[in-house]
């Protein structure tokens, strides 16, 4: 079995993707120097390039890894959660895009500001900003680990110079340079998605059909139970959670609000939704497929497993013990290697067998475009969220609250200062990551999902109510925050035991009933506080 290496002609296409992309920066510094090139292109861009930008997005390091870690090690269950986007595009077509287009406003909160009050746009803004800074760390942090773990690279060099270069075209050419490599990432990572599974498929004795046939037989291709189910990611509780979690994606995020206000027509804005939305379902289709031929390639379904898993248990067992703080090389670091590694089980490792095998069986050259698509996966997602920050500290808390009339020199100086300081504090915080343990990256994204249920719960009563005010709407977000907290105590607290486990609420339950509580509650508290409503949502 051969061990991940790196070869230079990988080095000359990773160099060549980071050059490209700091060229895209530079080329397009003169048409961002105003507010309205920086934020939202100088609304010029044609649909299809919104529309791979808003895919890019979408697909994060953590999804590019994840999604075929998560075949390979069960079924396509979580595939069903790509099923509930073309249900949700047509809501964002049909009600979100001209809500948005319609307002004249760049930041997606300055609605709710409108319908509820200053303190709902607030809230929205800041809570929308926090989650960036943790959302750069996690992806810079979740693209970075393999690289050392596979290649032995100086995570916290990656890291760094992943940061700086994706800052600096953010920086230099805003939302045009953020968009159009975005859509050229886009491309990259399926042409790259695409020729590994070809090669994959190759390798594989009997190809295709052999992969179909060995998969049928583990029922690696069930979409899960068609039963409901409290406890367990069944069908419809997998299909519920995405209609949730993609309404609060297409509905309230400001990174794809900017995409629809960027494009040059409804049209345009319609196509660019459509695609980024649909062309999710088949790529996702794509990763699933390579996560059920990696465990054919690597003989996962054999009783004693294969050479090449336990050369990934190995790889994720010196993974954990890094983690730990314990220094390579000592006593202590391999016997933690070698009893942790004899303990993972297939969930424990899917993650990181595709990386494992871009580092180990693709030709020279391959490699480095398999592992530029992992960069560009997570600085498409990062550079979003540099520009989607900056413009909601300039939009919502510079020009609303420091300086309304703030001249264009000013304010262009405030996006500058965003997008690098939320650079930095990003990046920062994925070094903190190096030492942190996966349970404190768990602990985060579910208070992520306590406080983005909030918004999306918000977006939505004021636009399903228009009677709703702003008693209502305060009486809604605290119930529903509230109930969302109580249900996720469990989540933030230690690991129960497999009883307790069974008989828990699922975690895709919870923003579900949270959402809901939060428009029922602000519903029933609007019909006793009656009176007109501060502005009718358009």
């Amino acid at each position: 079995m051969h061990t991940p290496s790196f070869h230079p002609a990988d080095w000359v296409v990773l160099c060549l993707y980071f050059v490209a992309t700091m060229g895209i920066g530079a080329f397009f510094y003169r048409k961002t120097r105003n507010t309205e090139g920086f934020t939202a292109a100088n609304h010029a861009l044609p649909g299809w390039v919104c529309g791979l930008s808003i895919f890019a997005t979408f697909l994060s390091s953590i999804s590019y890894l994840a999604l075929p870690g998560k075949s390979f090690a069960g079924n396509w269950n979580p595939f069903v959660f790509s099923l509930s986007i073309p249900l949700v595009t047509w809501i964002a077509v049909r009600w979100f895009l001209p809500y948005y287009r319609n307002s004249g406003q760049v930041s997606a909160y300055a609605a709710l500001e409108t319908r509820f009050g200053v303190w709902a746009r607030v809230y929205a803004s800041v809570f929308y900003l926090l989650t960036q800074i943790a959302r750069i760390a996690v992806v810079l942090y979740l693209m970075a680990l393999p690289m050392q773990v596979l290649f032995g690279w100086d995570i916290q060099v990656v890291l760094v110079v992943t940061g700086i270069c994706v800052t600096f075209y953010a920086f230099v050419g805003g939302i045009l340079a953020v968009i159009w490599t975005d859509a050229i990432q886009a491309i990259v990572l399926m042409a790259g998605a695409v020729l590994c599974l070809g090669l994959m498929l190759a390798n594989v004795p009997g190809g295709l059909p052999a992969v179909i046939e060995v998969a049928n037989s583990g029922d690696k291709f069930s979409l899960g139970d068609f039963g409901w189910s409290t406890t367990k990611p069944t069908f419809w509780v997998v299909l519920v959670y995405g209609i949730v979690i993609n309404l609060q994606n297409f509905g309230i995020d400001q990174s794809y609000v900017q995409r629809y206000v960027a494009s040059s027509s409804d049209r345009e804005a319609k196509k660019s939704l459509w695609l980024g939305g649909l062309l999710y379902v088949p790529v996702s289709a794509l990763f699933f497929l390579i996560g059920t031929t990696l465990f054919v390639y690597y003989g996962a379904d054999r009783p004693q497993g294969s050479e090449r898993i336990a050369a990934v248990e190995n790889i994720v067992a010196r993974q954990r013990a890094l983690q730990s703080g314990l220094d390579e090389g000592t006593p202590e670091f391999d016997a933690f290697q070698s009893e942790t590694a004899v303990d993972l089980d297939l969930a424990d490792i899917g993650d990181r067998v595709f990386p494992h095998f871009i580092g180990t069986s693709l030709p020279p050259g391959m490699t480095g475009l398999l592992i530029a698509a992992v960069f560009a996966a997570a600085m498409s997602t990062v550079s979003t969220s540099l520009n989607s920050s900056a413009t909601l500290i300039m939009s919502d808390f510079y020009r609303r609250f420091v300086s309304p009339w703030a001249s264009e020199q000013q304010q262009m100086r405030v996006l500058y200062a965003g997008t690098i300081l939320w650079g930095i504090l990003g990046t920062l915080l994925s070094l903190v990551l190096v030492r942190l343990t996966q349970s404190a990256l768990d602990m985060w994204w579910t208070l992520s999902g306590i406080f983005g249920g909030g918004m999306c719960g918000l977006f939505l009563l004021g636009m399903i109510s228009r009677r709703v005010q702003n008693t209502a709407a305060v009486a809604g977000v605290v119930a529903g925050v509230s109930v969302i907290l109580w249900l996720s105590i469990p989540q933030l607290t230690a690991a129960p035991s497999a009883a307790d486990t069974d008989d828990r609420l699922h975690a895709f339950l919870i923003p579900v009933i949270g959402t809901t509580t939060i428009i029922l509650v602000g519903f029933a508290v609007g019909i006793f506080f009656k009176g007109t409503p501060r502005n009718e949502a358009t």
